[in-house]
C-alpha cells in the first residue's frame, strides 16, 4: 500500500462542519482514490511513519471516504454482550458456504433496546447467531481495535423473507429427496401400547399432555415414556435429534421391538423460538422414523418444518393426547362390534350345527338299530367262544403251572445243597487262616520285645554309652543344634550322673 499524504489529510480532518455528498458509486471513488494515490506518492516516496501515525491516516481516510451510513447484508457468525452493548461477528459466505468476507461489529447500549425490541416485535424472534440480516451500518477504524461496523438500524422485514427463502428451500429438498410425505406414507397404528415422547423439561405443554397420559396408564391402555430435550436456541436440533436416537435405542433394548408411536410435542413459548425447530437434519430424520411420528408444537398459526414430514400435526400437545385416547376409544368401539358380529355369527352357525346335528341323529339311530340286533347276536356267539376258549387255556395253565413248581422245587434244593457245601469249605478255610495268622502275630510280638529290652537304657548304659540330658533332666539331647555354650547338662552313667557346662559347640 502507498503512503498517503498526511499533511493533505489533517488539512480534511480541520473541516469539521462539511457536508458529504451521497455515497459515488465504486468505479468513481477507485478513480479519485488512484487519482490522489498517484500525487501522493512522489511527496511521500521518503517518509518515515510510526505504526501510530500510519493508522491515524488510515482513519482518516475511512472517515473521509465512508463518512455516511448503508445497508449491509450479512450472517451473524457470532453475538455477545457487555454493559448493553452488543458485539457481532459479521461475515458473507459463498455458494459453497465458504466465507470470503469477515468483520466486526457494535451495537452501543443508546440504541440497542430501540434496535433489539423492533426487530424481536415484528419478527416474533430474538436476534441470534446464524440469523441473514440487513444491517444499517458506518465504517469505523480504530488505531489499536481496527476496522469495525457501527450498526445504527436492523431491517426486521429482510430478516424475515430470509427465513421464509430458507424454509421454502428446505421443503423443496425434502420433496426432491421423497421425505416429505415419507412418514405419511405409514399406515396409522392399529393399537397404541407404547409411545415415546420428546419434550422440553417441565414445559407448561408437557403438564397438559401428562395429566391425561397418566390416566391412560392407570389403566394399562398405553405407556409413556418420555425424553427430555431442549427447544430452543441454536443446539435445539441436535438435541432433539439425539434424544430421538437415544430413546429408540434404549427401547429397543428393553422390549426388542419398536414403539408403536414417537410423539413430540412443546407447548408454551415464544413463537420466535420456533425457528430454531425448521432443522433439514431434524425434518430429514424425522421423516425417515420406520414408526408414525405425531407432533404438538404449541401454536395454531405459525407451522414448523416437523409439521410438514411429520404422520400428523397437531396444534397443541392436549390435542395429541386427546387425538391418542380418540384412536383408543374407537378402536374399543371397533373391538366391541367386532365382537357382537362374531358372537351373532357364531350363534348362527351353532344353529345351524344344532339342526344338522339333529338330523344326523335321527338317521344314524334308524340306522344302528338294525346294526345293534346283529351285533348282539354275533357277540353273544362270541362271548359263548370265548368262554370255551378260556376254559381250555385255563386247564393248560394250571397243568403248566404244576410242572413248573416241581421243576423249581427240584432246582431249589441242589442249589441249596451246592451252598451248604460252599460255605463249609470257605469256614475250613477261614479258620486256617486266622490260626497262621495268631500264629505269626505272637512270633513277631516276641521278637520285637526282645528288641526292646536289648535297647533299654540301663543295658546301653552298661555297655559303657552315656546319655545326655538338660539341667532339669526334661529332655535327653541328642544333636548338637541341642547345645550352645555355658550351656548345663547331666551325663547319665550307668551308676550315677555327673554334672557338666559346654564350653564350646562343633557341628558336623
Amino acid at each position: 500500500m502507498r503512503k498517503p499524504n498526511l499533511a493533505n489529510m489533517k488539512q480534511v480532518s480541520s473541516k469539521k462542519d462539511k457536508v458529504l455528498v451521497p455515497a459515488k458509486d465504486l468505479a468513481t471513488l477507485e478513480a479519485e482514490l488512484a487519482e490522489q494515490e498517484n500525487s501522493l506518492e512522489v511527496s511521500l516516496e521518503d517518509t518515515v511513519l510510526r505504526l501510530s501515525d500510519y493508522l491515524s491516516a488510515v482513519d482518516m481516510v475511512i472517515k473521509q471516504t465512508f463518512n455516511h451510513r448503508v445497508w449491509v447484508k450479512a450472517e451473524i457468525r457470532n453475538l455477545s454482550s457487555k454493559s448493553g452493548h452488543y458485539y457481532f461477528e459479521l461475515a458473507e459466505k459463498d455458494d459453497d458456504g465458504k466465507v470470503i468476507a469477515s468483520c466486526r461489529g457494535n451495537l452501543w447500549r443508546f440504541k440497542a433496546a430501540r434496535v433489539l425490541a423492533k426487530f424481536e416485535r415484528a419478527t416474533g424472534m430474538p436476534l441470534d447467531r446464524d440469523l441473514t440480516v440487513l444491517l444499517k451500518v458506518s465504517a469505523g477504524f480504530h488505531a489499536q481495535y481496527g476496522f469495525s461496523l457501527t450498526i445504527e438500524d436492523i431491517d426486521p422485514s429482510y430478516t424475515l423473507g430470509d427465513l421464509a427463502r430458507q424454509y421454502a428451500e428446505m421443503v423443496d429438498r425434502l420433496t426432491g429427496e421423497g421425505l416429505l410425505n415419507l412418514n405419511q406414507q405409514l399406515p396409522a397404528p392399529f393399537d397404541i401400547e407404547h409411545v415415546l415422547v420428546i419434550a422440553p423439561e417441565k414445559a407448561a405443554g408437557l403438564g397438559d399432555f401428562q395429566a391425561d397420559a397418566d390416566r391412560l396408564a392407570r389403566t394399562d391402555a398405553c405407556h409413556f415414556h418420555y425424553h427430555n430435550a431442549t427447544f430452543q436456541g441454536n443446539h435445539a436440533p441436535r438435541e432433539i435429534r439425539q434424544a430421538i436416537v437415544s430413546a429408540q435405542q434404549q427401547f429397543y433394548d428393553t422390549y426388542q421391538r419398536l414403539p408403536d408411536l414417537l410423539v413430540i410435542i412443546r407447548g408454551g413459548g415464544a413463537v420466535g423460538d420456533l425457528a430454531y425447530l425448521n432443522d433439514y437434519e431434524l425434518a430429514a430424520l424425522v421423516a425417515e422414523q420406520p414408526i408414525p411420528v405425531w407432533v404438538g408444537i404449541g401454536h395454531e398459526r405459525d407451522k414448523v418444518i416437523l409439521d410438514e414430514v411429520a404422520h400428523s400435526s397437531f396444534d397443541t400437545p392436549s390435542k395429541v393426547i386427546a387425538a391418542i385416547m380418540t384412536h383408543l376409544a374407537q378402536l374399543v368401539t371397533q373391538t366391541l362390534q367386532y365382537q357382537a358380529q362374531i358372537k351373532q355369527a357364531a350363534q348362527r352357525q351353532l344353529n345351524i350345527a344344532e339342526q344338522q346335528t339333529s338330523r344326523q341323529l335321527s338317521h344314524i339311530q334308524s340306522q344302528t338299530i338294525g346294526q345293534l340286533t346283529a351285533l348282539q347276536k354275533d357277540s353273544d356267539y362270541a362271548w359263548q367262544s370265548i368262554q370255551q376258549s378260556a376254559q381250555r387255556q385255563v386247564k393248560q395253565a394250571a397243568r403248566r403251572t404244576s410242572e413248573m413248581r416241581v421243576q423249581t422245587q427240584n432246582s431249589a434244593y441242589q442249589q441249596l445243597t451246592i451252598a451248604s457245601s460252599y460255605s463249609q469249605n470257605q469256614k475250613k478255610t477261614i479258620i486256617h487262616s486266622a490260626q497262621q495268622q495268631l500264629l505269626q502275630a505272637r512270633r513277631d510280638s516276641e521278637y520285637l520285645r526282645d528288641i526292646v529290652l536289648l535297647h533299654r537304657p540301663s543295658r546301653v548304659l552298661k555297655q559303657g554309652y552315656t546319655m545326655l540330658t538338660d539341667a532339669k533332666d526334661e529332655q535327653i539331647l541328642t544333636s548338637s543344634n541341642q547345645l550352645y555354650a555355658e550351656q548345663t547338662v547331666h551325663i547319665v552313667l550307668k551308676d550315677g550322673k555327673a554334672k557338666a557346662q559346654i564350653v564350646d559347640v562343633k557341628t558336623n
